[in-house]
């Protein structure tokens, strides 16, 4: 991993072309497909939040490059999955009946943070259709990326992920660490095969303009190693790192990252 740029004593306000220089010196240009992991509270003071990231990233990569955000709605999640122990049979029962049909365009995020929930509402942003785990994607790429997205292998070789591994994605961690590397779960998908463990879930959605429950198996994940892959990662010379206001943000490719991690896990 090399530093750019060392952290600030004082984080001054920071606005669009801060972010954007900082951006260009990580490595983000024109034409790149990024995938976006943002926690806007690491930066300090931005001034226009969010809006101002969103913007940033969209003169970063221009007119034909692509911005891909997870928009995961983990509350969508069958009851029995997430396990509350507040909640009883019946009272699990009752949830089933009354969560909402995942919607691509009204579906809020939860834990993704204020960027990517922004991201997802913007005029021409795709959502993927996964109801727990979907990406959102906005872009020359973006039809190709969420097209696909499986049900039972959500971060498999039938999910964005796979698309963005093959069409030569960037990642691009801004003020979060591996913890929060989506592609990881590529590499653990295909580090494990098909001997992984696997446990049921669901969710309501709308199947021929009806909501339905639907029900179906998919593979436990673990991000326990994450964050010691990512840092063997970085002393392998894999990322680049730059300080952009009081937030350490890296940019690598996605499938070196995958590569590396698949061999790890």
């Amino acid at each position: 991993m090399k530093i750019l740029a060392d952290s600030p004593s004082k984080v001054e306000p920071h606005g669009v072309e801060d972010l954007l220089t900082g951006l260009l010196t990580l490595g983000v240009g024109p034409g790149d497909a990024v995938l976006i992991h943002c926690a806007l509270s690491s930066f300090g003071n931005v001034v226009g939040g969010e809006q101002a990231v969103v913007e940033a990233l969209r003169l970063a990569v221009g007119p034909m490059g692509t911005i891909v955000m997870p928009t995961q709605s983990w509350h969508l999640c069958d009851p029995d999955f997430l396990d509350d122990p507040a909640l009883d049979g019946s009272a699990r029962a009752r949830v089933r009946e009354l969560l909402p049909a995942f919607d691509p365009a009204l579906t809020p995020t939860r834990t993704m943070g204020r960027v990517a929930e922004l991201f997802r509402t913007q005029p021409g942003a795709l959502r993927s259709a996964h109801p727990h785990r979907s990406f959102a994607a906005q872009g020359l790429e973006a039809e190709g990326i969420v097209a696909e997205h499986a049900l039972d292998d959500p971060f498999g070789e039938h999910s964005p992920l796979a698309r963005l591994y093959s069409i030569g994605a960037k990642v691009v961690l801004l003020g979060v660490g591996y913890e929060s590397c989506t592609a990881l779960h590529l590499a653990e998908s295909r580090a494990g095969g098909p001997a992984r463990a696997r446990v049921r879930n669901g969710a309501p959605m709308l199947i021929d303009g009806r909501r339905t429950w639907v029900s179906w198996d998919e593979p436990v994940v673990d991000d326990e190693q994450f964050p010691s892959v990512g840092a063997e990662f970085d002393r392998a010379g894999g990322s680049q790192s730059v300080m952009i206001g009081a937030a350490l943000c890296r940019v690598m490719e996605l499938a070196r990252l995958v590569d590396f991690a698949q061999a790890r896990l």
